[in-house]
C-alpha cells in the first residue's frame, strides 16, 4: 500500500471505532504467561525467613485477582482489536480490487458518493435532541455542522453494515477464546432484584453520591431488563470518605429497605444526586409512601451505620477500592464501563451455564 493509504486506514478505522484510533505504545506479549508463578517461590526475606507468593497473594486478597483480570482482558482486548482491524482491511482490500481501485479511491467514490444526504427533517430533529448544548445557536448556525455530523454517523452505519455483509461473504469467523478469568468469593447478601436462582448473579457496591455510580445507573437498567429473568443483581454499599452525604444516604437505602421500598429509595437518590442531605433524604422518604416516623427514626438512630460498615469491609476484602465495583459471578468488573462490556460478561456465563 501506498504512504497515502495508511493514512486512510487510520481514517477508515476511525470511522468504524476500532482501537487504531489509540495512541499509546504498543506491547508484545511474551509466550510465558507472567501472571502465572510458583507458589512456593521466595519473594523476599526477613530476619532469615522467607516469604513466597503464596503468602503475597493471600495477603493482597481479592485485589490481586482483580490485577489479573485487568492484565487478561487488556492483553484480549489488545488481540482481538488486531484481529478486527487485519479482517476489516483485507476484506476492503479485496473488494476495492476486484473494481480495480485501491482502498481510498472506492472509499471516496463507491462508498461516500452512495451515501444519501442527510434531510432537513433528520437535521431538524439532530438540532431539537442537541438544542441545549449548542448554546442558543439558531439552527441555521449550526446548520453545517449538524450535516458534518450525520454525514459521520450515516457513514460509521453504513460501512459497518457492509462490513458485516461482506464477513458473511467470505466465511469470516473468529475462534480468539476469550481468558479464563479468575472468579472472587463475594458474599450475594443484600437487597436483590432477579429470580435467586438466576444463572448470572451480579453483586455491586456503589456509592449513591458518587458521579461514575450514577452514571452507570441507565446502564444496568438497560442489562436487567434485557436479561429479564437470567440475571440477579445484589446491591451492596461502599460510600467513599470524600462524600460527605454518601453514608447517611447509603443509611436511607437500608432504612426504606425495612419498610419493602428499597429500590423505590435507590432509583430517587441516584436520579437526584445533587440533593442527598439528610431533609432531602426525609423528602424522598416521603415522596416514595414510607412511613415517615419509622424513616426518621432509624435514619436519625444511625442503627443501619453497622450495616454500612459491614458492606465496606467486605468489599475491602475482595479488593473494592472505589466504586462502581461489580462481580458477575465473581468475575471483576472495575467502573462505569460501557453496556458491551457487562453484556459480553453476561453472554460468556450464559454460554457456560448452557
Amino acid at each position: 500500500m501506498e504512504k497515502s493509504g495508511s493514512f486512510r486506514w487510520v481514517a477508515l478505522l476511525c470511522v468504524l471505532g476500532v482501537a487504531a484510533c489509540k495512541t499509546g505504545s504498543s506491547r508484545n506479549a511474551s509466550d510465558k504467561n507472567p501472571i502465572s508463578v510458583e507458589p512456593t517461590e521466595k519473594v523476599a526475606t526477613i530476619d532469615g525467613q522467607s516469604i513466597t507468593y503464596a503468602e503475597v497473594d493471600k495477603q493482597s486478597g481479592g485485589k490481586l485477582k482483580q490485577a489479573e483480570v485487568k492484565a487478561l482482558t487488556d492483553l484480549y482486548d489488545a488481540r482481538r482489536g488486531a484481529i478486527d482491524e487485519m479482517i476489516t482491511k483485507r476484506l476492503l482490500e479485496e473488494e476495492a480490487k476486484t473494481k480495480g481501485k485501491t482502498v481510498d479511491q472506492w472509499y471516496q467514490t463507491d462508498f461516500l458518493q452512495s451515501l444519501p444526504a442527510p434531510s432537513e427533517t433528520e437535521l431538524k430533529q439532530l438540532y431539537e435532541q442537541h438544542k441545549g448544548e449548542v448554546g442558543g445557536q439558531s439552527y441555521e448556525q449550526v446548520h453545517d455542522r449538524l450535516v458534518q455530523f450525520m454525514k459521520q454517523q450515516k457513514s460509521r452505519e453504513q460501512l459497518t453494515a457492509y462490513l458485516d455483509q461482506l464477513k458473511q461473504k467470505h466465511g469470516v469467523q473468529i475462534t480468539l477464546a476469550p481468558p479464563n478469568l479468575p472468579r472472587v468469593e463475594v458474599a450475594a447478601k443484600g437487597p436483590s432484584r432477579g429470580p435467586d436462582n438466576a444463572a448470572v448473579t451480579i453483586v455491586e457496591f456503589s456509592d449513591f453520591q458518587c458521579p461514575f455510580c450514577g452514571r452507570v445507573f441507565p446502564t444496568v437498567e438497560k442489562l436487567m431488563k434485557d436479561y429479564d429473568g437470567k440475571v440477579r443483581l445484589v446491591f451492596r454499599h461502599f460510600p467513599l470518605s470524600f462524600h460527605p452525604n454518601a453514608e447517611k444516604a447509603a443509611e436511607a437505602a437500608a432504612c426504606a429497605q425495612d419498610q419493602g421500598k428499597f429500590w423505590q429509595m435507590h432509583d430517587k437518590m441516584f436520579s437526584n444526586q445533587q440533593k442527598l442531605a439528610v431533609e432531602d433524604l426525609k423528602t424522598f422518604a416521603k415522596d416514595i409512601g414510607l412511613d415517615q416516623g419509622k424513616f426518621d427514626k432509624c435514619l436519625d438512630s444511625g442503627e443501619k451505620a453497622a450495616m454500612v460498615s459491614a458492606d465496606e469491609k467486605d468489599g475491602e476484602s475482595a479488593g473494592v477500592s472505589g466504586t462502581p465495583a461489580f462481580f458477575i459471578n465473581g468475575i471483576f468488573i472495575n467502573g462505569a464501563v460501557p453496556y458491551e462490556q457487562f453484556k459480553e460478561a453476561v453472554d460468556r456465563e450464559l454460554k457456560g451455564k448452557g
